[in-house]
């Protein structure tokens, strides 16, 4: 695999963020216009990967910034904030690249971030349909040669029509789940665009068929064991969703400041005259400004968790990010619908909301809260403080 254009090395966290805010002012831009006509955003991401970014989890010894967690964090917010879509197409990528640090071989760890520093974008085939639960899958993995084929069907495969790889969840012989990091090329494999989120609309979420894929040995990661010791691999999955919905939150706040400010009297001087003086519109925003501070105070302190739990893993560090995650991923979850909601109240039945697409900000917080019920986010913690019950070791927390 190669990847055709110049990769920028990004070395720090500084760098990161730097990086993140530049490119966050361009990915704004046309958001509401990719949204409104569903236009993937293949230009964008091109410039997404030559930024430097899709390699800053990688650990240092391996040639990667190795950011910190609360900068990994901070740096999806800024891009959701500027396009939820885009905020989210690389969230299974840092996922999978969690999973390779964990449980993956030195040569794989060497050969697969060497891909990602060169622009290689990972995505994902996950999630399957009429399975009894969430968690069980069937796309099997059967042993020939020296590799494996692979056949079944997955759905809200986010990500994998702009990837050069495909990690695929799938189940072995020995009934043990297994992550096959599957070249998008290959002989057999399908990628379906059929997402049709009213949400979230360009995160390319369709389905993946395997049809007789090969995959090569060395591709194959332990997967099923991330979950079964205690790893970060949870809440570095969740961490991300945070972020995710804090960008969009912080999207929408700002949207519903500069509407109040100049669409309602579009003759004021913002700096020099009052937006309005109706006491209730005042309470909106002092209520959406004190809780989206709170959701972005809780997603820093939880990469801070995250990052203590990376560096001493144990039991009790992974519960503790797990928690902490949470915590920011509830809060998260409130404050990107209230503030979508709030655009809507404070605009009531105006065209304008629809004409700029500040409707967008709810229906991407509607579609990406749904990811994973929220109200297990709340019993875990509640669990966690009242009877010092370590939370599930799962993806979903």
């Amino acid at each position: 695999m190669t990847f055709s254009h110049h990769v920028a090395v990004i070395t720090s966290d500084e760098q990161a963020l730097i990086v993140a805010s530049d490119l966050a002012e361009d990915f704004k831009r046309d958001s509401a216009l990719r949204d409104r006509e569903r236009r993937l955003p293949l230009p964008e991401l091109d410039v997404f990967s030559r930024s430097g970014l899709w390699g800053i989890s990688v650990p240092k010894e391996y040639g990667g910034a190795g950011v910190s967690n609360v900068t990994l964090a901070k740096v999806i917010a800024l891009i959701a904030q500027a396009d939820g879509s885009l905020g989210q197409i690389p969230q299974n990528h840092f996922y999978a690249l969690e999973v390779l640090r964990v449980n993956g071989s030195e040569e794989q760890k060497k050969r697969l971030y060497a891909e990602v520093l060169a622009g290689q974008r990972f995505g994902n085939a996950l999630a399957e349909l009429g399975t009894k639960t969430a968690h069980d899958r069937v796309t099997r993995l059967t042993r020939e040669g020296d590799g494996y084929r692979i056949n079944g069907r997955k759905f809200y495969a986010t990500g994998a029509i702009y990837a050069q790889r495909i990690p695929t969840s799938v189940v072995d012989e020995h009934g043990v789940q297994q992550l096959a990091f599957v070249p998008r090329n290959s002989k057999g494999l399908t990628v379906i665009d059929d997402w049709s989120g009213f949400g979230q609309r360009t995160t390319g979420s369709g389905s993946v068929v395997f049809e007789d894929v090969f995959v090569a040995a060395e591709d194959v990661i332990p997967f099923q064991s991330a979950f079964e010791r205690p790893t970060p691999v949870g809440p570095l999955a969740q961490i991300l969703h945070a972020a995710i919905d804090t960008g969009i939150a912080r999207a929408a706040y700002e949207d519903a400041l500069h509407f109040v400010r100049t669409k309602t009297r579009p003759w004021i001087d913002a700096t020099h005259e009052k937006a309005t003086e109706d006491p209730l519109t005042i309470k909106s925003f002092g209520h959406l400004s004190i809780r989206l501070h709170a959701a972005e105070a809780l997603l820093e302190r939880a990469g801070e968790y995250l990052d203590k739990a990376q560096a001493d893993t144990q039991a009790a560090t992974v519960a503790a990010a797990s928690i902490a995650v949470a915590e920011a991923r509830a809060i998260s979850t409130e404050i990107s619908l209230a503030a979508g909601s709030t655009l809507f109240e404070l605009a009531g039945s105006q065209a304008t909301l629809i004409e700029h697409g500040l409707d967008r900000h709810w229906r991407n917080a509607r579609v990406h809260t749904l990811h994973d019920p929220v109200r297990w986010k709340y019993h875990a913690v509640g669990n966690y403080y009242l009877n010092d019950e370590n939370p599930p070791l799962r993806g979903t927390i």
